[in-house]
């Protein structure tokens, strides 16, 4: 077999291809070999990977998964936490995932509100339901309750709905969940959402609970919802992360 030693190889032409092997062949790179390029597509000429040179890679949406992270926010003794750009109709559903949070008071709640399209307060409507499951790790026997005097919302009420139950402000203590919310930008349909989360809860000062909180309902507007906001029934958000992703519609 014929071998060509070579530093660079290239055309005259940048618009022309150098074909390396025939259709079918293999073309072997050797162990220890390094290949090095900025951008590998396809026979037509379709991205499939491109770097900067620093690492820094974009990736062709068939190799992502099928959410799509948006921004990172992170809380340290924070009045609230707020997602003010980005939602809107690029996405059909918006995912919000909470890890780690703790709160600054004891015995309070993770709350969130949205505001409608040019509007500000966060006190849009909303009609919703919450159920917890709970269980001591004193071994207290585990409940399931159905919270109809402040974990849900009556008809006509612009309260913050409650997602994360009886936070408890210990250094070792946090609560983690996701949020969906589903077609916020529609001006057809009012605007559903669900909460799945579970915390170490508060209890007593010398003992946590375990609290297994499901939180639903919906936004009673057809006006496009674009802004978010999360914060405690009372005091701070002592720290915690809070991502937002988009669901790929295709």
């Amino acid at each position: 077999m014929s071998k060509i030693y070579a530093d660079t190889i290239e055309t005259d032409n940048t618009n022309v291809d150098i074909t390396l092997g025939a259709a079918g062949d293999a073309v072997l790179i050797p162990t220890g070999a390094t290949l090095k390029t900025n951008k590998i597509a396809d026979a037509g000429g379709n991205n499939i990977i491109t770097s900067d040179g620093s690492g820094n890679l974009t990736i062709n949406d068939g190799f992502k998964g099928a959410e799509r992270l948006i921004t990172t926010q992170e809380a340290s003794s924070s009045a609230s936490i707020v997602f003010t750009s980005n939602i809107d109709s690029t996405y059909d559903v918006y995912i919000f995932k909470m890890i780690n949070i703790r709160s600054a008071t004891d015995n309070v709640e993770l709350s969130f509100q949205m505001n409608a399209s040019g509007e500000t307060g966060y006190d849009e409507t909303m009609i919703t339901t919450q159920l917890h499951a709970s269980r001591g790790q004193d071994g207290s026997p585990a409940l399931l309750e159905y919270d109809n005097t402040s974990g849900d919302q009556p008809p006509a009420s612009a309260v913050g709905q409650q997602l994360l139950h009886k936070m408890d402000n210990s250094a070792s203590s946090c609560g983690a969940g996701e949020l969906y919310i589903f077609q916020p930008s529609s001006t057809q349909f009012t605007k559903q959402f669900y909460f799945r989360g579970n915390q170490r809860g508060y209890e007593s000062a010398t003992y946590g609970i375990s609290y297994d909180t499901f939180s639903a309902g919906y936004f009673n507007t057809t006006a496009a919802l674009t802004e978010i906001q999360f914060k405690c029934t009372s005091g701070n958000i002592a720290a915690g992360t809070f991502k937002m992703y988009g669901l790929l519609t295709s």
